[in-house]
């Protein structure tokens, strides 16, 4: 159980070959030729036998073929019968290399592995590559060079390419996937692979749609939390979408939203091939920068600016040296060098100069990565510098990139460059982009470490009064709600909304605007009316009684005029919102396929489809995420002082946000949501209108509403906060169980040093005496979906210096569980502080990690302890699990519970 399940797929000792006859190739196909081409031009490290489906020998034959993994490249006619036949030689994983797969062929091979316990990659795959094994099991072209970069790519003809390019460029790999469509093992799985890979360092995907988003954002978060993960989407466009869907049979879904997914998952993604290459090369470095300032250091004026201007194109900001690095440098200089923004050496700079700006600027604190730009000067060597950079790249510790401009005087200089591994450009623009892309990585990851409940901290809406009020419109088999439902829905839930009162005759609207109070406006109420305006359904500012009896009558005619079948309920009227100088939002809710509910953002109005301006972001939303949805639309630059305008009320604006999540959280019939417009101003928000869709709530997998797993629509589950209790410690005192949080790494890393050295082996099974980092980040953020982590927390008071009672929370127990790839069992741990055993703590923390994966729908809970541990076996047969021998390792036994 401490392999990863697909390690005899990317890891396997041994394999078996099912690809025709090698001497007769009229047998073969085009994927078999490349096959045993690729198989025979290495020297793979495990054992490699071939054997052919009809003449595959007897059952003792068959004993003696045992292997981890079947490779098969057959015509599809032939495939089943080869993977029943790995399946009789008990193969734990399965390779089909073959191209003209159906979908329902496909769903026949799948069928036969989950049968026969086998992890199957493909069909219509180029297969994959695992460069430090010697094993080529592709027909995508020559074993890739060995390195610390992941390719996984939905397209063989890709996958080919950046191999090819690859060769020439000093970039290698770990691991090269491809995936084809209809694939059993798909992209979450070799992600989540990759994650635990101690080869793989950095992650390129190129990807053209998804299958479950839920599984999807779990990898994917999973990995990024540990390396750099860099994706290029094909379909960014409605005429891409569609090729996408045909090529890969996957789902596309929106740009926007997908834009929206990997930010929150802190991965960085690409535009284009070219920057995919970029990309590739930084990682391949080993650069993760920690920030967006990048230093030119250049030998031309021109450029430098060049790279400047594309600096604040991406909106990067441009390294400067500080009083003090410049003070030191500038002696080192040519006379005429420029210290001012760009680094600029001046035409005399030779290599000791570059050198001494390197070092400068690595030092400086102002600065977080270097480009070197070197233009070709009559009489200079190209190779001198380049050699100069290589040596100074030893030392430095922030990412340097170059870009050696020309053509045939920088070849010699650029192939010094990819040697040292230093990421080489031929223009500043690309150089300056590649270092976006990777700078990029650092900012996704503070999304990343975000985990919101599903209620803010605000006051607790009516969400009973709200569920009311669906069920009442869906009982009458409607899904657009009126206005008027529209505002009680959202004031249900603390958002301001004018007040509105609907009115079905003229004299009616009278009596009511005069109650109100003027100005007034009025508008039409129809479920089949999106856009009133456009049907000159509103009226504004109107000053009085008889303005609204005319209003009145000369809507409802022109409303019938301008759209005979509409449903017309009446016309309602509400006070004008009095902000002079109020901003007009627009807050939406769009439902995505694949990815849910999204949140979007933008400027408000009449003109809404013309602006467009639209930021996306997946629920929940806490402060920080809003504050971050805020920032990322162009309404954005109005929101502070702007015209003469006082600056907006923006906790207001952000609470709106953050009850609108509460809104898509807990109400899972909502599809649809424009609060259009929503006007702020220096004293608050209120909603002026509003229309909602909604329909019934999404099936679970079993085919019912699922009423234990409430936020099974989103694609990111909230922080489950209903697993919080309070329980009393034996001996005196108390203790808080509750699902861990990103926040508890610095109490998780403390727990682990105050461990006994036995608790930490029987534990981990190892001398590890603190987390790394990489481990400490897995253990603490987590996606409370496929898995789930309880901390036991104790408050504890001590005296500080001065007198004063200090209160400290501190992590002595930890229980977790993962969901086995069947996703009806899982596998826990346990671990419990020395000092706080014998109080209770290991039967209650397993019995709550059982209950949550009970709710979780699981079937069974599993374990591995030492054989020499008799206290943890104790505790594990008085809570009644089963107790037997692990066939594998007779170190350890094997605990199981039905749940």
């Amino acid at each position: 159980m401490d392999k990863h399940y697909l390690t005899p797929l990317f890891a396997p000792q041994s394999i078996v070959v099912f690809a025709g006859q090698a001497d007769a190739p009229a047998t073969q196909t085009t994927q078999a030729k490349a096959l045993h081409q690729a198989l025979r031009a290495q020297n793979y490290t495990g054992t490699l036998q071939f054997l052919d489906i009809h003449t595959s020998g007897t059952l003792a034959d068959l004993a003696q073929a045992r292997a981890d993994l079947a490779i098969i490249a057959l015509p599809p006619q032939d495939i089943a019968a080869a993977l029943e036949l790995a399946g009789r030689i008990k193969c734990r994983a399965a390779l089909v290399i073959s191209s003209g797969v159906s979908a329902e062929q496909s769903a026949a091979l799948k069928k036969i592995a989950q049968r026969e316990g086998i992890y199957l990659l493909g069909p219509n795959g180029m297969g994959l590559q695992r460069p430090q094994l010697q094993l080529n099991a592709s027909a995508a072209g020559p074993l890739a060079k060995a390195g610390s970069l992941a390719l996984i790519s939905q397209s063989g003809a890709l996958t080919s390419s950046i191999l090819d390019w690859a060769c020439n460029n000093a970039v290698g790999f770990s691991s090269v996937v491809s995936l084809g469509p209809h694939t059993s093992v798909n992209l979450a799985q070799v992600l989540d692979f990759l994650a635990s890979d101690a080869q793989t360092h950095s992650i390129v995907v190129y990807l053209e749609g998804i299958s479950n988003a839920r599984r999807f954002m779990s990898a994917l978060r999973s990995a990024a939390i540990a390396k750099p993960v860099v994706v290029l989407k094909a379909g960014r466009k409605p005429a891409g979408n569609e090729a996408a869907l045909t090529h890969s049979a996957t789902i596309v879904g929106s740009d926007d939203v997908f834009d929206a997914a990997l930010r929150r998952a802190g991965a960085v993604r690409v535009r284009s091939f070219v920057e995919l290459f970029s990309a590739a090369k930084c990682l391949a470095s080993r650069y993760r920068p920690v920030g967006r300032r990048l230093a030119i250091v250049t030998n031309g004026g021109g450029p430098g600016v060049l790279a400047a201007d594309w600096v604040n194109e991406i909106d990067l900001q441009l390294g400067k040296l500080s009083a003090e690095s410049a003070s030191a440098l500038k002696p080192q200089l040519p006379a005429h060098a420029s210290l001012s923004d760009l680094i600029d050496l001046s035409e005399e700079a030779g290599p000791e100069h570059y050198k001494a700006a390197i070092e400068a600027a690595d030092k400086d604190r102002q600065i977080d990565g270097m480009l070197a730009i070197y233009s070709p000067k009559a009489g200079a060597d190209p190779s001198a510098v380049a050699r100069a950079l290589a040596e100074v790249k030893r030392a430095v510790g922030k990412p340097l990139l170059s870009c050696w401009m020309g053509d045939s005087t920088v070849v010699a200089a650029r192939g010094i460059l990819n040697d040292a591994a230093i990421p080489s450009f031929r223009t500043p623009e690309a150089a300056v982009g590649a270092f976006g892309n990777i700078a990029s990585f650092y900012q996704n990851q503070l999304l990343l470490q975000q985990t919101p409940p599903p209620l803010s901290t605000l006051a607790k809406p009516d969400i009973e009064g709200a569920r009311l009020l669906i069920e009442s419109v869906l009982s009458e088999r409607r899904k657009v709600l009126t206005e008027m439902e529209s505002k009680t829905l959202l004031a249900a839930f603390h958002i301001p909304v004018t007040k509105t009162i609907l009115t079905r005759s003229a004299h009616e609207a009278m009596m009511i605007a005069t109650q109100l109070g003027f100005p007034v406006a009025l508008k039409i109420d129809s479920p089949d009316i999106s856009h009133k305006s456009d049907v000159q359904g509103v009226a504004l500012n109107i000053l009085n009684a008889a303005g609204v009896r005319d209003c009145y009558n000369e809507m409802v005619q022109t409303v019938a005029r301008l759209q005979p079948d509409a449903r017309i309920n009446g016309v309602t009227v509400q006070n004008m919102a009095h902000a002079r100088r109020g901003r007009e939002i627009c807050i939406g809710l769009v439902t995505d396929d694949p990815f849910g509910p999204v949140i979007a953002f933008g400027a408000g109005g009449t003109m809404i489809e013309l602006i467009n301006d639209r930021a996306m972001e997946l629920p929940p939303l806490n402060q920080f995420l809003a504050r971050r949805l805020i920032e990322r639309s162009r309404v954005a630059e109005t929101l502070g002082e702007w015209r003469g305008a006082s600056a907006i009320d923006m906790d207001a604006l952000e609470q709106v946000l953050l009850r609108v999540s509460e809104m898509v959280c807990e109400l899972p019939q909502l599809r649809e949501m424009d609060i259009n417009p929503l006007i702020v101003d220096e004293s608050g928000a209120v909603a002026v209108d509003a229309r909602i869709v909604i329909d019934h709530a999404p099936l679970s997998g079993n085919g019912s509403a699922n009423r234990d797993n409430p936020y099974n629509h989103l694609a990111i589950l909230p922080y489950p906060a209903r697993y919080e209790q309070l329980l009393p410690l034996r001996g005196g005192g108390e203790y808080t169980v509750r699902p861990i949080h990103p926040d508890d790494a610095s109490m998780l890393q403390d727990l682990m040093q105050h461990l006994s050295p036995q608790s930490r082996y029987f534990r981990f099974v190892s001398a590890l005496i603190e987390l790394p980092p990489t481990m400490l980040a897995r253990f603490t953020l987590i996606d409370y979906d496929r898995e789930m982590a309880l901390v036991a927390v104790v408050r504890q008071r001590s005296t500080g210096a001065d007198g004063a009672i200090i209160e400290t929370e501190r992590i002595v127990g930890v229980s977790r569980y993962i969901t086995n790839p069947d996703q009806s069992s899982c596998e826990f741990a346990l671990v419990i502080a020395d000092d706080f055993n014998g109080k209770g703590l290991g039967s209650r923390m397993m019995l709550s990690i059982m209950d949550v994966a009970r709710d979780k729908g699981l079937s069974e809970i599993e374990g591995l302890v030492l054989a020499n541990n008799p206290d943890m076996l104790k505790l594990m047969k008085s809570l009644g699990f089963s107790i037997k021998p692990f066939a594998e390792d007779r170190d350890f036994k094997l605990v199981t519970h039905t749940l």
